[in-house]
Formats: C-alpha cells, sequence, structure tokens
C-alpha cells in the first residue's frame, strides 16, 4: 500500500508542473493564436524542429548500431581505446566547442543549416548511443548470429534481418533519447542558426515571449511549452514499454 502511495506522489509531484502549465496557457485562447502568428509562423518553426529531429534520430540510429554492432563483434587494434575516446566526448563541457563546431560548419558549408545542427545533435549523442548499442548487441546469443550465417544469410543480411530485430528495444531508447534531446535544445540552436526562417521552436518561443521592452509574456510561455511538450509526452507513452526494457538490457548489462 505504501509503495502505491509514494509512486501517486511522485506522479502528482511530475504532473503538476505540466499541468500547471497547460492551465496557464488556456486563461487566454488567444495566446496560442499570438503564437501561431508570430514570425514566420509556428508551422515553421515546428517544421524545422521535426526535420532536425528525425534527421537526428536517424543518424543516430544508424551511426550507434553499426558501431554498437562493429564493437560488440569484431576485434579490432586499438578497439577499446576508440570507444573510450568516443565516450571521452561527455567529458567535454557542452558550451565550450559550440564556437569551433559553428566555424567547422562554416568551412563545410553547412554553417547556418539545420542539416549542420543535426550532425551536431548526432555527434553529441553517439557516446551514450554506442555505448546501449554495444550492450545491447552484446547481450544477443552469437548462435543466433551463427545460425543465420549458416542458413545462408551474409554478415550484413544477419545483421538488417535478426540482430536489429532482437535489439529493437535498445534503438528505441536511443531513438527517443535523440528525439528528446534535439526536439528541446536550446542552446544549440541559438549559436548554430541565425536565420529566424530556420530557428526551432525551443529558440523561437523564447523569442516571441520578448517582443515587448524585454518583457516575458508568461501566457504566450506557457503555451510555447504545451506546443513542445506534447509530442515528447505522445511519443513516451506510446514507447513507455520499449524504452524501459531497452534501457534495462542496454544500460545495465556488465
Amino acid at each position: 500500500m505504501s509503495r502505491y502511495l509514494t509512486l501517486s506522489a511522485l506522479a502528482v509531484l511530475f504532473l503538476f508542473p505540466l499541468v500547471w502549465s497547460g492551465y496557464a496557457s488556456l486563461e487566454e485562447p488567444a495566446n496560442y493564436l499570438e503564437m501561431a502568428q508570430f514570425g514566420e509562423g509556428v508551422g515553421t518553426y515546428a517544421t524545422n524542429s521535426v526535420l532536425v529531429s528525425v534527421m537526428t534520430v536517424a543518424g543516430t540510429l544508424v551511426v550507434s548500431a553499426l558501431g554498437g554492432y562493429g564493437f560488440a563483434r569484431f576485434d579490432f587494434p586499438g578497439k577499446n581505446l576508440l570507444f573510450l575516446a568516443t565516450l571521452a566526448i561527455l567529458m567535454v563541457p557542452y558550451a565550450t566547442i559550440l564556437i569551433p563546431l559553428y566555424v567547422l560548419l562554416g568551412y563545410i558549408g553547412l554553417q547556418n543549416s539545420l542539416v549542420g545542427l543535426s550532425l551536431v545533435f548526432v555527434m553529441f549523442q553517439l557516446p551514450f548511443a554506442l555505448f546501449m548499442m554495444r550492450n545491447a548487441f552484446e547481450a544477443v546469443p552469437r548462435e543466433l548470429e551463427e545460425a543465420a550465417l549458416v542458413d545462408g544469410c551474409g554478415t550484413f543480411r544477419a545483421f538488417s534481418r535478426i540482430l536489429l530485430h532482437a535489439v529493437r528495444p535498445a534503438l528505441i531508447t536511443v531513438g527517443l533519447f535523440a528525439f528528446l534531446a534535439s526536439w528541446n535544445d536550446f542552446f544549440a540552436p541559438l549559436i548554430l542558426l541565425n536565420d529566424g526562417a530556420s530557428f526551432t521552436l525551443p529558440v523561437a518561443v523564447v523569442s516571441m515571449t520578448q517582443q515587448t521592452f524585454g518583457a516575458i509574456d508568461y501566457g504566450m510561455l506557457q503555451a510555447g511549452v504545451m506546443v513542445m511538450a506534447f509530442p515528447c509526452l505522445i511519443l513516451f507513452i506510446v514507447l513507455q514499454r520499449h524504452y524501459v526494457r531497452g534501457f534495462m538490457s542496454g544500460a545495465l548489462r556488465g
């Protein structure tokens, strides 16, 4: 009984800010109308966020799945050193390398680009994603892969047809983390994007709430929070079961 009371109290504690934001945003329905008409329009900013998130999730899944499989199944010189070097990205303060990355993106023609922003997000997601996917592939019995090879599957076919299905919960976990990070991030788009038409939702929401002498329009801010939170909430509810399984099998192994 005490466990249910504790869980109920925690649920109320975590849900209260979201419920309060929703209530505050609906006190003046005009907040949503003003937000929709600001600048290039909320549809443009939402589309930018969706594009960045989709590219980030796709890039993270492809690189982490291939890299995790390689680290889990193959032996090559410098394997452990390379893996540790990838994890070392976590030790670098996020804000300190955004300016160098901005300069680098300028050299390759991706400055002020949603593609360039997505590549930056993929880079910052790789340490966690590779760690998860390597552990997930190591948890799959080698006999399963060997049986597929004996039956005539090539290495890539066994990887794509069998192993990826076996590590699906870990893939969903990695993809969900990549989506949440790219969808909600404010600092990287603020630094790397300088065209209002390319802004993502977090940057646009902050811009639209400080229109009048720097004063914050809290009603519009809460409306923006609800628009940003809704996709995250839906995805987490739909994928919760896979997320928990993937996190437990990948992060806690070994």
